[in-house]
């Protein structure tokens, strides 16, 4: 055990959240952490990305989330010990702190950052980086955090933070339902943790929980398909990746547009995994959030260069990109068709039509068996794999949804 762990002393914080009513943070480091200016950042990046312009409730934050996958995993982790399982106050401490640090790598609109203005790195690496240099201002006392967040403990524990039944998922789950009002993801939460139990190592659920389970899984289904890969969710995306796309190419050919300093330091370089290594590169990203991309598009509105802001006008004016959808890919007489009429309608070269149609294909799995598998336990002690009990068609539930979208202007 890390000598800082047991130093520190309790904490009395209420917070109070829709979800859930009161949550209470009774340990100093984990209300250090939440003071922490780059947790606070997480208030200004909202949670569903651009899910609100399809469904205008969703407007709770990454740190709405956050607080509540810990809320879940410190009742988890009661609900253990009440059945036996010794769990230590460092354990308690270190799990509680992953949990709550679990999506402080995420940038602005969540997944979006990752595939535009920073590459060959994802939110969870850089949360690692950030849980790190946090742990070293704070004396080392996340050290069995990192360790936990890495699946180096007790395999129950790395389980509530990281597999197919963790408390990232029940939150998201009922918090993204509460929040977009599609009640089909409404999930059981407290009952499944009541159910929560530990069998050779592993994280259980009871079998009278089977029901519960059930539900969980179906309700992640739905919801990926109503809303985390809805079709207008996924056209949002898909502009707003087109126009950082076209702000890199101008910002790193001669071009100045207006932007906070912090955004302009990735739309003039290309930033890797490497760069996470330098102060200025955590500096620089730990300043940006969702505010930052609006104000700037909303500048370059105004732009000189066409293509920039007739995609930023469109997509602050929410003239957002038609998508269809398809079982099938699109035939590339269809997109050469496309092409050429947006190059006629816009007056723009072929070349300068991909940034305004794209295509591609989204999928969801929504359970996995063999991997981190959901282990139902019996009373006699036998456990087995939810997709060998349960009544419902996982054999379906597991298979990989696929769907092509084709994505371009309304015209």
């Amino acid at each position: 055990m890390n000598k800082s762990t047991t130093s520190w002393h309790s904490a009395n914080k209420i917070v109070n959240d829709p979800v859930y009513g009161f949550i209470s943070i009774e340990q100093q480091p984990i209300l250090d952490i939440l003071n922490h200016p780059w947790m606070q950042r997480l208030r200004r990046i909202k949670q569903l990305g651009m899910a609100n312009l399809v469904y205008p409730g969703a407007q709770h934050t990454r740190l709405h989330h956050s607080l509540g996958a810990m809320h879940l995993v410190t009742e988890a982790l009661a609900t253990l010990r009440n059945k036996g399982t010794d769990i230590s106050p460092s354990e308690q401490l270190a799990v509680s702190a992953a949990m709550l640090m679990h999506d402080i790598g995420h940038g602005p609109f969540s997944h979006v950052l990752e595939h535009t203005i920073v590459s060959d790195i994802t939110h969870e690496d850089i949360s690692r980086l950030l849980m790190c240099r946090i742990n070293a201002q704070m004396d080392g006392i996340l050290t069995e955090t990192i360790q936990l967040f890495d699946g180096n403990c007790r395999p129950f524990l790395h389980q509530l933070i990281s597999s197919q039944l963790d408390m990232d998922r029940l939150d998201y789950l009922k918090r993204d339902s509460f929040y977009t009002g599609v009640s089909e993801g409404n999930i059981g939460a407290e009952r499944i943790i009541k159910m929560l139990d530990v069998g050779d190592n592993q994280l259980v659920v009871e079998s009278k929980g089977i029901y519960s389970l059930e539900q969980f899984l179906m309700a992640r289904r739905l919801m990926y398909w109503q809303v985390y890969l809805h079709k207008t969710v996924v056209a949002c995306e898909k502009m707003l990746v087109s126009i950082l796309r076209r702000a890199k190419y101008l910002s790193r050919n001669g071009h100045t547009l207006f932007a906070a300093p912090h955004l302009s330091f990735f739309l003039e370089q290309e930033i890797t995994k490497k760069d996470f290594e330098s102060d200025e590169t955590i500096s620089n990203f730990t300043l940006l959030d969702d505010n930052d991309l609006i104000s700037a598009i909303k500048v370059w509105t105004t732009s000189h260069d066409k293509i920039l802001s007739t995609l930023s006008s469109w997509f602050i004016n929410r003239r957002l990109f038609r998508t269809q959808l398809s079982f099938e890919p699109f035939s590339q007489q269809l997109i050469e068709d496309i092409r050429s009429s947006i190059a006629k309608s816009l007056d723009i070269s072929i070349d300068d039509t991909s940034y305004f149609i794209v295509s591609g294909q989204v999928s969801s799995r929504t359970y996995t068996p063999g991997k981190d598998e959901i282990n139902v336990k019996y009373s006699n002690g036998a456990i087995r794999d939810i997709s060998k009990v349960s009544e419902v068609n996982l054999e379906f539930l597991g298979s990989r949804d696929t769907g092509h979208y084709l994505c371009y202007p309304r015209f």
